[in-house]
């Protein structure tokens, strides 16, 4: 039982929740309304989605193994007792769980494509994986580049299925209700991959200032030990204030449809607490303030994804 707790640790079962939960909202509350009321046939069946979200949710699962396999020293400075790797679970036996689990989430992604003719499939679920080893190699320790990397790879989970449903022009005729659609699917998804962009860039810095202390014992390139706090605080504030911006935007935009509830709850749940976090990281000094932080921003990710259900409501 203290090998399967401190497994699921490893691989960061929430985070892993948090994914699946994110691609099944985009599908069920967005997608499939939209693509069932243009009477097309959908590229990504459930079956073959089911088994989409169990490839994002190995290889993501396999991204954490590696990540802690190459910072077992760090985090012996910054968590040392949420450590699983050299303490409950061998090196050689987490570096093994991240090529099994990284190779049938490929293999997963190759059945997909091979189905569908969406070759880009399996070529970017490939992707993920070196790219997540190279972050964990060495790109995290480097200034900005792991940050964008991590920020990309969160925006994907929702890119991967609007672009799923993208119909070349150049490839077969397309129904002029359908581009409606389409457009329709492509506006959300990229709405939804910058909302998770950005804020990944915001909890990413914040997390680099809550780590600080371990990685400038072993030598990482990041944007606090770089920059030091206040240049690293007032790169995240100008995030905060484009993504703010953005959120009030779409909210001036929503009201003229007369969603009330979703707009309730947008400025409840997210652009207050984004408010909050924006106010509360002038003042934060210990590595327990920007945990805090971090914490919040995660939260706002959590209740931004959530929104998308309002859609299966409102489309």
């Amino acid at each position: 039982m203290r090998l399967i707790k401190a497994f699921l640790r490893l691989i960061r079962l929430q985070n892993l929740i948090f994914i699946a939960l994110t691609q099944f909202l985009f599908y069920y509350c967005i997608l499939l309304p939209l693509v069932e009321s243009s009477e097309t046939q959908i590229f990504l069946n459930q079956g073959r989605f089911l088994l989409l979200v169990l490839a994002s949710v190995l290889i993501a699962a396999a991204g954490y193994i590696i990540n802690d396999y190459f910072d077992v020293d760090i985090d012996q400075v910054n968590k040392p007792q949420q450590n699983v790797v050299d303490k409950i679970l061998s090196r050689r036996w987490a570096i093994l769980w991240h090529f099994i689990l990284s190779g049938i989430g490929v293999l997963l992604s190759l059945y997909i494509s091979w189905t569908t003719g969406l070759w880009y499939i399996v070529i970017a679920n490939l992707a993920c994986v070196l790219l997540l080893f190279g972050y964990s190699v060495s790109l995290k320790r480097k200034l900005l580049s792991g940050n964008i990397l991590i920020s990309v790879l969160t925006a994907w989970v929702v890119l991967i299925l609007c672009l799923s449903e993208f119909r070349f022009a150049f490839r077969t005729q397309i129904d002029p209700a359908w581009l409606v659609v389409q457009n329709k699917i492509m506006r959300l998804g990229f709405l939804y991959a910058a909302f998770a962009f950005i804020l990944s860039l915001i909890r990413e810095a914040v997390k680099d200032m809550e780590d600080l202390k371990g990685d400038a014992r072993y030598g990482s390139r990041t944007m606090p030990i770089v920059w030091g706090i206040n240049g690293t605080k007032i790169y995240v504030a100008v995030w905060m204030i484009v993504l703010l911006a953005l959120l009030v935007t779409i909210q001036v935009y929503v009201i003229r449809f007369h969603w009330w509830w979703a707009v309730a709850y947008s400025i409840s749940l997210i652009i207050f607490p984004l408010v909050h976090l924006f106010f509360k990281l002038f003042s934060a000094t210990t590595s327990s303030h920007f945990h805090y932080l971090s914490n919040i921003a995660k939260t706002v990710m959590l209740t931004g994804i959530l929104s998308m259900a309002f859609f299966y409501f409102y489309l």
